[in-house]
């Protein structure tokens, strides 16, 4: 939809300790650990006739996660999953060796003015993992380890660090932080991290060196842990990372695999109609771009 704003790749430039970028991938970083892609999802405000709905369409070799700010989407998939997500809470589906989805606004809401607002991340599986059985897991919001230091909130979205573990039941060493800032602190991590890291600002600005940084930047560190940043009262940042796989991954529409030869599999089964349908959701879907 035309309102609804999915910000890509921005130039990367060099500034020291960091590469600065938009959103995952660009040309001189294409992931950081497994993560191999973000969408920035709005925030869109949406009128009684306007509505989110992205049809059926197919994933392998990947997780995705999704994590909303604001809003309410249906996700429906071929396992017969029909979840509502709101604002906090966390979907989590494994494609593996193949699944089919969709997201669309709730029916109850259709008609009534809206926002929707969140990420949706894809996260690589590991190579003895790509062509699992698809699954999904729903977390609440609530069950999202969260946490208070000093004047800072955090939470651990997905995965595991700085002594806590996510109930999210991702497939590799990753992990996904929110920090929100009710004073201007300094964040230092320190050795907690591990891997390859990055932070994502949401809102608000953090700044390193004297060099000050805004919303929809991802800063992505030269190093294996993040170095020491300050980030200013009312701002939201998000630090992810963990341990990058030795094989390339291949990233083609949907699919991501480390196999050329299987992602051309999935985009003939997809064209030839060979992946499962969507219960509910039977008669429609994304084509072949």
């Amino acid at each position: 939809m035309s309102n609804i704003d999915l910000i890509i790749e921005e130039r990367p430039a060099d500034i020291g300790d960091f590469l600065v970028g938009r959103l995952l991938p660009f040309r001189k970083k294409r992931h950081v650990g497994p993560f191999v892609f973000i969408d920035h999802m709005g925030p869109a405000e949406m009128s009684e006739n306007e509505n989110l709905d992205v049809p059926p369409h197919p994933h392998i070799g990947l997780s995705t996660l999704t994590f909303l700010f604001e809003g309410n989407i249906v996700h429906r998939d071929n396992l017969g999953t029909e979840m509502e997500i709101k604002p906090g809470a966390v979907n989590w589906m494994t494609a593996g060796k193949g699944i089919v989805h969709s997201e669309r606004t709730p029916d109850r809401i259709r008609k009534q003015k809206k926002k929707v607002h969140g990420l949706q991340i894809w996260v690589a599986l590991p190579l003895n993992l790509e062509d699992m059985d698809p699954q999904f897991s729903h977390t609440e919001a609530k069950d999202i380890p969260s946490w208070k230091e000093n004047d800072l909130n955090f939470k651990l979205i997905a995965g595991e660090a700085l002594g806590k573990k996510s109930p999210v039941p991702v497939h590799s060493d990753l992990f996904f932080i929110e920090i929100k800032a009710n004073k201007t602190a300094t964040v230092n991590l320190g050795d907690e991290l591990y891997g390859e890291s990055a932070l994502y600002i949401l809102e608000g600005k953090v700044t390193k060196d004297e060099n000050e940084f805004g919303p929809k930047q991802i800063l992505i560190a030269k190093q294996n842990s993040l170095c020491e940043f300050t980030i200013l009262k009312g701002s939201t940042v998000y630090i992810f990372g963990g341990i990058p796989f030795p094989e390339e991954r291949y990233i083609h529409w949907n699919f991501v695999s480390s196999s050329k030869d299987k992602i051309e599999k999935a985009r003939n089964d997809w064209k030839n109609g060979l992946f499962e349908k969507v219960p509910g959701d039977e008669d429609d879907f994304v084509p072949l771009p």
